[in-house]
């Protein structure tokens, strides 16, 4: 029997096909390994855990068959209960294995505290964003004759003054007495009056 007698035989299309039998046994025979082994299919979606304490994400993850690992404590965010979850990774709505851990960060128990700077003296456009990049927030601010206009004269908290190196808890409201920049007009205005008023006195006498 020649080749291409062989080739177009019954015999040689039976063997192809069992050929090809076996290649999509075998193709099929890895693709179930491989989805045992990833447990492909059998994947779980990763809860929202914000504002849990760590007592509600154990239980919680525990039911799903996941764990969790606290990495640390975050500054307090006063948008979420003290100890609770803030941050989680992987996030809500992720997909991931049976036994997978998820790394969580909570909020502390309050704001800590903050040495305040020293601002007297300094203009107004420099002392503001300093006190809010500390964390502090600006309050009332009123004026008394100085002569330097926007200067801070003076910072007080709740009624009572404070000085450069004191300490205050973070989101605490400072309130500023500025300069009003009027002292020097006042004076150059009344210097002129009493200039005047002394020439008038004198040819008067005269």
């Amino acid at each position: 029997m020649t080749l291409g007698q062989y080739l177009t035989s019954k015999s040689f299309f039976k063997r192809l096909a069992l050929a090809l039998v076996i290649v999509i046994a075998i193709v099929f025979a890895v693709l179930q390994y491989l989805s045992f082994a990833t447990d492909h299919g059998n994947e779980i979606t990763v809860p929202d855990l914000r504002k849990l304490t760590e007592e509600q994400v154990g239980s919680k993850l525990d039911e799903l068959n996941l764990e969790y690992v606290l990495l640390d404590t975050v500054d307090y965010n006063a948008d979420f209960p003290k100890y609770s979850v803030v941050k989680q990774d992987p996030l809500p709505g992720a997909k991931v294995k049976d036994g997978r851990k998820i790394y969580i960060k909570v909020n502390s128990n309050g704001f800590g505290d903050v040495t305040v700077p020293d601002l007297i003296e300094k203009t107004l456009r420099q002392a503001e964003p300093t006190l809010k990049a500390l964390g502090f927030e600006i309050g009332k601010k009123t004026y008394k004759p100085y002569l330097g206009k926007d200067m801070v004269l003076e910072m007080s908290s709740g009624g009572k003054k404070l000085k450069a190196g004191d300490k205050l808890k973070k989101s605490s409201v400072i309130d500023l007495v500025l300069g009003d920049g009027k002292v020097a007009f006042e004076e150059e205005v009344d210097s002129t009056q009493n200039e005047n008023g002394t020439q008038t006195e004198t040819e008067n006498a005269e």
